[in-house]
């Protein structure tokens, strides 16, 4: 019996190791690993340019606290200023703490207290950012939330406007909401949002937690709408497996965030940092990320035409190689088949099975991956389960 708080509902399999996308349980088993750690593990697992570079910090130093210069944090800060909208970063250790800055600069910058959010979005656990998800299932026992979060319908830009008032300081979204079930933002929506937080001087805040560092094929996924985001949230993907988050802020807020107004003790942690400059170095590569956009598209593609004659599935969706599957019946009772077929998935909502595979997977991965969903949806659909 575990000694520790139940709080997780976790698949019978115990990981012995894993490199690329392989894991392998304890028993010798094979799994393709379709999840990447929840949308982490963006170059898969081991991936050995990251290794060596974590190995590389070990041997140099492992933290000495953000009193001191830490020369590492700056590369990793310049790659990230250099691919996107953002001037300036704030390193913490993960996208719920990315999460919490971003509201707190919100408020500072702007004096205003009320932000708006998505009905099934997600945003994290601690109390201001499980008040700022839009789903009721992860505030249950804790009572009340925070009064200041307003939610409002997904991709229904008339609802979030008859919201905005005076009293508000930013509109916080994903532009494909993953936990909600991969549903992904419509353009028109998406600068709509955009158009009005300008009209209104609202702060537009952009959570890429899952969407970014490549995962759709650009360095972030707002880029496909061509907006420009006030505040940017990432973490996840930026250090493959270790602890690393940060926010992306334009240079109007660099005196907003001034010494003594926020801070970590780990965030930018040196060996987080040498794991972040080496996947931010390999997946910001043009070559690299147009090869995301061709598997994403061979991914969608081959799941829809073989996933046709499945009564169970009504469509596939997605962006990148962040991809759902989209089913008419509750998918609790699938994620598990398919584990036990040997491939890692996710559950993206109720309804939905959700697909993050390592953004180095090859296409006979992919082939395989197929073939195991479609064998353990003809089990399911022929009641062999």
């Amino acid at each position: 019996m575990s000694v520790q708080l139940p709080t997780y509902n976790r698949y019978d399999v115990s990981i012995d190791r894993a490199e690329g996308t392989i894991v392998t349980d304890v028993n010798g088993k094979e799994y393709l690993d379709f999840g990447s750690g929840i949308g982490v593990n963006n170059l898969g697992h081991r991936h050995p340019t990251v290794q060596q570079a974590v190995e590389a910090q070990l041997n140099q130093y492992w933290h000495v606290s953000n009193l001191y210069q830490v020369p590492i944090q700056e590369e990793v800060a310049q790659l990230l200023v250099d691919h996107s909208v953002g001037d300036y970063v704030f390193f913490c250790n993960s996208g719920a703490e990315a999460n919490e800055a971003a509201i707190k600069l919100a408020r500072k910058a702007t004096g205003k207290k009320k932000i708006i959010t998505f009905e099934q979005s997600f945003h994290g656990r601690t109390f201001a950012t499980m008040s700022a998800t839009g789903q009721d299932k992860i505030k249950a026992g804790f009572g009340p939330m925070l009064d200041t979060f307003v939610h409002v319908p997904f991709n229904d830009l008339s609802a979030l406007e008859a919201k905005i008032d005076e009293q508000t300081a930013a509109v916080m979204l994903e532009v494909i909401q993953g936990e909600g079930g991969v549903v992904v933002g419509d353009p028109s929506f998406i600068t709509g949002v955009e158009k009005l937080c300008e009209d209104h001087d609202v702060l537009l805040i952009v959570d890429e937690i899952q969407t970014g560092i490549g995962r759709t094929g650009k360095p972030f996924a707002y880029e496909h709408y061509d907006i420009s985001p006030d505040i940017i949230t990432v973490a996840k993907g930026l250090g493959n497996g270790l602890p690393v988050g940060a926010i992306l802020a334009k240079k109007a807020f660099y005196e907003v965030f001034d010494a003594g107004s926020h801070g970590t003790t780990f965030g930018g942690n040196p060996i987080g940092m040498a794991a972040a400059r080496a996947v931010l170095q390999t997946i910001f590569q043009a070559d690299f990320l147009q090869e995301v956009e061709r598997k994403g598209h061979y991914l969608q593609s081959e799941l829809t035409k073989k996933l046709a004659d499945q009564p169970i599935v009504t469509e596939v969706r997605g962006n990148g190689l962040m991809v759902g599957i989209v089913c008419n019946s509750d998918v609790s009772g699938i994620v598990p088949l398919l584990i036990k077929e040997g491939i890692f998935v996710l559950g993206g909502g109720p309804y939905v099975i959700r697909l993050l595979p390592p953004l180095t997977v090859t296409d006979q991965e992919i082939d395989q991956a197929i073939q195991l969903i479609m064998e353990g949806l003809n089990q399911l659909a022929t009641k062999k389960v």
